[in-house]
């Protein structure tokens, strides 16, 4: 792909995102702002240019040694200053509110997308698209300040262009084609010596991300890193990560420095140019002393106008990698989601989990796990599904829940609500006890008398006096055992009461009696249990038995309801 489709895809994307904005609830807002900017970057540069005129009066009246106009053109100096300095304190406040109003919309339009049908897990590791928290935290407030400030300086240096050009071509004409020309010569220099910097740019951004988030990985993961001794590994890793980020550095750091020695000397010649071609009129008597002046503040506006890349591309270089980055996150987020519904659409079915020619292979294709499985799980039964390994077990429960892609046939099954999956290892959201075991959609339904009788008949309730009772406010999944994570999470699944719920290796929590008695009040409540197990493990009571062995074979029993032994 050449480099100017790729500009304009970024091009495109941008002016899709303020269309999301103008279309949002935030939208009537952000226009309102928009207006108000817009009136203030005019009235900035009428009264600039009111400055101008001033200030050449006053200087003249020094130079002619007018003491009453001195005073006179000091005054109304002074007075036009403090109008421009209040104007620009609004001009900054509106900025910075339509700024946050822009931040919050777009931050929470890719939070959306990241959480729904299971975005944030299908573009988990994906190439070019790492570390997609900070691109939604850091990279939306560079995104939103920095398009703002830079449309604001666009319309600034048009209105500028359009008050100064012809104060500049009223003083000489040949210093108004001089600015244009020097703005034209430094702007394609400017491009020709700073290009590498967006690329630049780009990786450094992804090397900050994945060191700090190999840092994050210590933090979280510190007492295991203690337990095995693995520091030296970690330092070893990090040291690798630490020496590309230096590295890419450098190389920003030298091509900032050819960059600065173009841009110094470029901003330092503009203030002797006009000087260079309007005094010699004024030696020659054909022009104030004050219109020197005049001409200097017209000539470095105008060019300061004309000159934005010039002036403003390292901050460009910078600001193309970060709409690259939420670019390419928005249009993964967006592709995921809609294949994802697509999948489910095709995949739903109202009563049943049905498989059709279903089969799972390993990340390589060089085995199948499972092969051509062609069943049917009815409602109100009770399944036992074995495995002679952790792969093949994992691997169906994954495909069950469907967050497996190594895998062909169909999987025809309930709507989501309606098929609950209790993992290995329990997880439980942070917030309120109440709300961790009580459903959404249940709201105030269910009381905390019941909350607390059911937390009672699995041994919870002084565990809840302890933690300060159903409101209490806490990181759950780091509070609890195993063994009351699991309790909680089967609590939650009774007032729930979907039609199917999906259990891998329930023993690995809590006993063999404790299981048996979640299962029947399960089935008292109409929900068919799948139990997903090794082979070695005891078989309650259970209706049929789903076994998966070597080479993706597989074969169903119908038990008798007694307990046996698998």
């Amino acid at each position: 792909m050449t480099i100017e489709p790729i500009k304009y895809q970024r091009g495109k994307h941008l002016l899709t995102i303020i269309h999301q904005l103008l279309k949002s609830k935030q939208g009537p807002t952000a226009i309102r702002y928009s207006i108000y900017l817009l009136l203030l970057v005019i009235c900035f540069n009428l009264f600039n240019v009111l400055n101008s005129f001033v200030g050449r009066d006053f200087i003249s009246s020094i130079e002619q040694k007018n003491e009453v106009g001195f005073y006179q053109f000091a005054l109304l100096y002074g007075l036009l200053f403090l109008l421009s300095a209040g104007i620009g304190s609004i001009y900054r406040f509106m900025e910075e509110r339509l700024g946050i109003l822009w931040r919050e919309q777009l931050t929470w339009r890719l939070t959306g997308s990241y959480l729904s049908e299971r975005t944030y897990h299908n573009i988990l590791n994906q190439k070019g698209i790492e570390n997609p928290d900070q691109r939604i935290t850091d990279d939306v407030k560079a995104f939103t300040t920095t398009t703002l400030s830079f449309l604001l300086l666009f319309l600034g240096g048009v209105f500028s262009a359009i008050s100064f050009a012809g104060v500049l071509w009223s003083i000489n004409p040949i210093l108004f084609l001089v600015a244009v020309l020097y703005a034209l010569i430094g702007t394609i220099s400017t491009i020709f010596l700073g290009k590498e910097l967006i690329r630049l740019n780009y990786n450094q951004l992804d090397l900050e991300a994945n060191y700090r988030s190999d840092l994050l990985h210590i933090k979280q993961h510190a007492e295991s890193i203690a337990v095995t001794h693995r520091e030296l590994r970690m330092s070893v890793r990090l040291k690798s990560k630490l020496k590309k980020l230096v590295t890419n550095f450098k190389k920003l750091i030298s091509v900032n420095l050819r960059l600065s020695l173009f841009t110094n000397s470029y901003n330092y010649f503009i203030q002797i140019i006009p000087m260079l071609i309007i005094a010699p009129s004024y030696m020659r008597g054909e022009i104030e002393f004050g219109v020197i002046t005049q001409a200097g503040l017209a000539f470095t506006t105008l060019l300061n106008a004309f000159s934005l890349i010039v002036s403003q591309f390292q901050s460009i270089s910078a600001f193309t990698a970060v709409v690259k980055r939420i670019q390419t996150l928005d249009t993964a987020m967006v592709h995921s989601e809609s294949t994802n519904k697509n999948k489910e659409k095709l995949n739903y079915h109202s009563d049943e989990i049905q498989f059709e020619n279903f089969s799972i292979y390993s990340g390589d294709k060089s085995k199948f796990i499972l092969d051509h499985l062609n069943l049917t799980i009815k409602t109100k039964e009770r399944w036992l599904i074995t495995a002679n390994d952790e792969e093949t077990k994992l691997s169906f429960f994954r495909a069950l829940a469907g967050i497996s892609n190594h895998q062909e046939g169909k999987i025809l099954k309930p709507s989501r609500d309606e098929i609950l999956f209790l993992p290995e290892q329990p997880y439980l959201p942070p917030g309120r006890l109440r709300n961790v075991i009580v459903p959404a959609f249940l709201g105030n339904s269910v009381s905390d008398f019941q909350v607390m009788k059911e937390l009672k008949n699995h041994n919870l309730d002084t565990l809840v006096k302890r933690l300060g009772g159903l409101s209490a406010l806490k990181e759950w999944d780091d509070e609890l055992s195993l063994a009351e994570k699991f309790r909680i999470s089967t609590i939650r699944i009774q007032f729930a009461k979907p039609k199917f719920v999906v259990i891998d290796r329930p023993t690995s929590s809590v006993g063999k009696f404790e299981i048996s008695k979640i299962l029947k009040k399960f089935h008292n409540l109409g929900i068919t249990s799948i139990v997903l197990a090794k082979g070695e493990e005891t078989a309650l009571e259970y209706d049929y038995h789903l076994n998966l062995t070597h080479f993706g074979k597989w074969s169903v029993n119908r038990m008798s309801p007694f307990l046996k032994e698998a």
